[in-house]
């Protein structure tokens, strides 16, 4: 298998999705090229060239350019061995595939655009707006109400670990970080699901260096 190249920096929550799939099947043989968004650098022609809405992460294997993190997860869980990310039944393939389409509708919007940045970032979203923080608290409660009733009594979201909670807990890494993960942590299952994903090597092997 040729040497894979993956575009977007440590800090982007899908970009560590898609290292996180890659630590889940033991693949360490792919370039990553860092691409800045708090800077602008994917907004660089080079870069719209790749993506031309200026986003990350971009994979490039085999002479296939992948864009979308959806599509690259789905594309690494087929073409590398190991364990399957995704569900074995239809079942709880729709559990997985339902909280995913969450996280990229509302989910991101609500833990890292209403709540992370609020905190973490305010300059780069023009300032601390506390009508889109309050927003962002309660579409994020019901992002992560959602998952877990999902979850119901599953160790992870669809079952057995999956693409779902890759998608998640990188957005959850940051409001970690803030005093609002307080709040969701009184969530019914979401503490357990937080202690369970912590533990991962894949997620551990991936925390992005905030110094």
């Amino acid at each position: 298998m040729s040497k894979m190249t993956l575009w977007g920096f440590d800090g982007s929550t899908y970009v560590r999705t898609v290292k996180m799939v890659l630590a889940e099947k033991h693949h360490t043989d792919f370039e990553q090229v860092p691409l800045n968004v708090l800077a602008g650098e994917p907004r660089q022609p080079e870069h719209l060239a790749r993506h031309p809405f200026g986003k990350v992460p971009v994979l490039d294997h085999d002479g296939l350019r992948i864009l979308e993190t959806s599509a690259i997860a789905r594309y690494l869980n087929d073409v590398l061995p190991g364990a399957s990310l995704v569900p074995a039944t239809s079942r709880d393939r729709a559990r997985m595939d339902m909280v995913v389409g969450l996280v990229d509708s509302y989910g991101y919007g609500a833990l890292v655009g209403g709540i992370a940045a609020y905190h973490l970032f305010p300059d780069f979203v023009g300032g601390k707006n506390d009508a889109l923080h309050q927003a962002g608290i309660d579409n994020a409660r019901k992002v992560v109400e959602l998952a877990m009733q999902t979850k119901g009594t599953s160790p992870f979201i669809a079952g057995g670990l999956s693409l779902a909670d890759l998608f998640l807990a990188p957005l959850v890494f940051y409001v970690s970080l803030t005093p609002d993960m307080a709040g969701l942590l009184k969530i019914v299952g979401f503490a357990d699901w937080w202690t369970r994903v912590q533990a991962l090597p894949s997620f551990q092997a991936t925390q992005p260096n905030l110094g």
